[in-house]
């Protein structure tokens, strides 16, 4: 008999990524498209929906199944950036770019806005999650108040794995863990939608059926199979956010389970019993029946060294030994890095990014490791807001494409002071989607990709970095009222049409 096999594609900030796995575990194919973001304004961040996530999405199924080798297909999941806004027709068909998920922040009036209506106490409670530039809501009243002619014309709520699942399936169907993100349209304690909300927000929105990400909500048609050469008929399950499918990767499901991903942005889930709502996290449906999670997202990480690499020269694996020589503290740097303003625990947009301590004697090498180390600082002020929040991490499991080369991994470690589990595979949140097509299968997946190593912290290199971790959150109280008068005078410029 042959073996099925379960194929899991995710679309993501930068690229696009299809997986396709056997039922030990063991990955057969892998396929990948890269793509950026669209950027028309300041603080605007969008994907054509069409060219990126449809278009890639085919022709990533049809390099996975070109390598499956005549194999049978058991079943499918995807996933992508979330919490995103795509308004549809009753079709399915985009109205506009998609609006993307926190790094989108054209909505800060409206978060204000609704707070007043609704109050942030209220929204808090009810939720799960204060309002911010991640949240759902506000970015449809900005479409409302923004773009009436399609908002007048939009009838369906999308994100990029409920369009793949609508154009595959023909089902209009949300998973619970992305609609808990959709602040405040969404009751988090009874898991349903906030119906008298969402009219006050929306009333001319069809929601979306809500379903689990392991959930099969449909199977593809045929029209979808001639798209995408999938065959017809295969499940198709409800997918979810690329984060939540990430951890599912490395296997992050049990309470005291957290994950570290590094990728352009830095993000955080970890897994709770029950909802603890805290102002500065976003407190969630988890991605597995029942569940419910903390998340912690930064508005950047490798986005910053990436930054650097391109301004300073080098390719990263010469940046990162360069870095290694250099001792802790950067030999007297501190950076925040908020060039893109910051989401927890701050939830300041008009954040900026600083470098402290600049001298002559400075090169690339300090730069460069002065950027890691903000962003360990950055991860260890988020668990401390999960701690408060009573979600002590247990276990703390690192993916993502920054933990190759050990340095950041290490320094991250060292900063918290807790250990990073290591497993055998991090390409990230396809092997989450083929694990939850897996499972809807009736599938194990508890061995799948194992552990293979544990970062260790350093006790003196932790005690070192104390004065370097509290000056960081000095820094930015600091200056907090200079960066917001820089972060006018940017958007200033941009709407004179300075260059």
């Amino acid at each position: 008999m042959t073996e099925d096999m379960f194929a899991g594609i995710d679309i993501g900030t930068s690229a696009a990524k299809g997986v396709l796995v056997r039922a030990d575990g063991s990955v057969l194919a892998r396929a990948e498209r890269a793509h950026g973001v669209s950027t028309p304004r300041p603080g605007w961040v969008e994907h054509d929906a069409e060219q990126i996530w449809w278009t890639e999405f085919a022709d990533i199924a049809r390099e996975l199944l070109a390598a499956a080798g005549g194999a049978r297909l058991g079943g499918l999941a995807v996933s992508g950036i979330g919490p995103c806004l795509l308004p549809a027709d009753a079709a399915g068909d985009p109205l506009r770019p998609a609006i993307l998920y926190g790094v989108d922040t054209r909505a800060t009036a409206e978060i204000e806005e609704l707070n007043g209506e609704f109050g942030a106490a209220a929204i808090l409670e009810r939720a799960g999650s204060p309002l911010t530039t991640q949240a759902v809501g506000p970015k449809l009243r900005w479409l409302a108040w923004n773009e009436p002619d399609i908002a007048a014309r939009t009838e369906l709520l999308l994100m990029a794995s409920s369009f793949l699942v609508h154009r595959l399936t023909g089902r209009y169907v949300l998973d619970h863990q992305s609609a808990s993100q959709c602040a405040p349209m969404y009751d988090l304690r009874k898991r349903e939608w906030a119906s008298d909300w969402c009219e006050v927000i929306a009333p001319w929105l069809r929601l979306p059926e809500l379903a689990w990400p392991t959930e099969v909500v449909g199977h593809v048609t045929e029209s979808a199979a001639a798209a995408t050469g999938l065959p017809a008929g295969l499940p198709v399950t409800a997918g979810t956010v690329d984060a939540w499918a990430e951890a599912a990767s490395v296997g992050v499901r049990a309470p005291g389970d957290a994950m570290v991903m590094y990728g352009t942005t830095m993000f955080l889930v970890q897994v709770l019993t029950e909802p603890r709502p805290h102002p500065g996290l976003w407190t969630t449906c988890g991605a597995w029946p029942g569940t419910y999670t903390a998340a912690a997202g930064m508005a950047t990480s490798g986005a910053v060294t990436d930054w650097l690499r391109t301004l300073v020269g080098g390719d990263f694996a010469e940046l990162l030994a360069a870095a290694a020589q250099v001792p802790l503290g950067s030999r007297g740097l501190l950076m925040l890095p908020y060039f893109a303003g910051e989401r927890t625990p701050l939830f300041d947009p008009d954040a900026r990014g600083l470098i402290a301590g600049l001298t002559l004697g400075h090169g690339r090498a300090e730069l460069y490791r002065a950027a890691l180390e903000s962003i360990a600082y950055g991860v260890r002020h988020n668990l401390a807001a999960m701690s408060e929040e009573g979600g002590q991490a247990e276990r703390l499991v690192a993916v993502g494409g920054g933990t190759r080369g050990g340095l950041w991994t290490q320094i991250v470690s060292d900063v918290t002071g807790l250990p990073q589990q290591l497993t055998a595979e991090t390409i990230g949140a396809c092997l989450g989607d083929a694990r939850f097509a897996a499972a809807a299968a009736g599938v194990d997946t508890a061995a799948w990709n194992p552990v293979v190593d544990t970062v260790i912290p350093d006790p003196d290199r932790h005690e070192q970095y104390e004065p370097f971790y509290r000056h960081y959150r000095e820094l930015y109280t600091a200056t907090a009222d200079i960066s917001h008068f820089l972060a006018r005078e940017q958007h200033r410029a941009h709407r004179s049409g300075e260059s």
